[in-house]
Parts: structure tokens; sequence; C-alpha cells
């Protein structure tokens, strides 16, 4: 399973009204380079070309809850979980970025790293697993 990790300015983001994750249309992009914590918006990620598959912008995740139990959040993301077919030689990408499309910047969020490099070949498909128990994210 990837590593998940959050971007620093989530953090604010979310105090500061930016995100309703329950709500914002939120994507997953491919990239190969790796992005780090300081980086705030989808503008600061170099995404795979564009073609074979893959389109600029990425993938729409389905928030099928959003919800807080005993002041736990949860986002959870519904079994369509962010797919790609490559329709010729797709990648390589080794990370996944979620970020909030709504947002007018599109505010990152987080990202996984599949720790190497993934190169798809004609009619093969990558698809994120969304953890449907522990969720997309918890907010504690």
């Amino acid at each position: 399973m990837a590593a998940y990790n959050k971007f620093n300015s989530f953090v604010e983001a979310l105090a500061e009204k930016v995100h309703n994750l329950g709500a914002d249309t939120l994507k997953v992009v491919l990239t190969n380079s790796a992005p780090v914590a300081g980086n705030t918006q989808l503008s600061n990620i170099t995404q795979i070309a564009n073609g074979n598959g893959y389109t600029t912008g990425g993938a729409t995740v389905t928030v099928s809850a959003s919800s807080q139990t005993s002041g736990t959040y949860k986002l959870v993301g519904s079994l369509v979980s962010p797919t790609w077919t490559a329709s010729g030689t797709l990648g390589p990408f080794q990370y996944a970025v979620l970020y909030n499309d709504t947002a007018t910047n599109d505010e990152l969020i987080g990202w996984w790293d599949y720790g190497s490099p993934v190169s798809l070949t004609s009619g093969d498909t990558f698809t994120i697993t969304l953890d449907g128990t522990n969720g997309i994210l918890q907010i504690v």
C-alpha cells in the first residue's frame, strides 16, 4: 500500500475555510517528480504528459462519506476509485497527488508515494485504492 503524506498548507487552508471536503470536487493527478510538504497548489506539481490515457488535471475522486464520530472527522472515497487505462505508454509516475479542484488555487491536500516509478503499456490500468474503512484522511 502506498504511503499517504499531507501537504503542510492543507492544515491552514482547512482552518481558513478553503476546503469543504464533503462538497468540493477533489481530484488526483499523477507525477514522477517528488512532491514536498511545502507545496501549496496544483501549479507546484509537474504532472505527467497529457495523453495515452491520462488527462491533465487528473481524475475525480467520488466522496461517499464525510462525517465525524466522537470528534474524529473521516473523509471516505467510494468504491469507484480514480483509475487510468493506458492507450499507449503511460508514465512513468511514482506519486499520486490529491487536490481540491473547487478551491480558487487548486489547493493541495496530500499525496501517495508508490515507492518506485510505475509505467503502463497499452491496455494496462492503474487504480488508486481508497481506504473504505479508515478513509482517505482522518482529522483528529
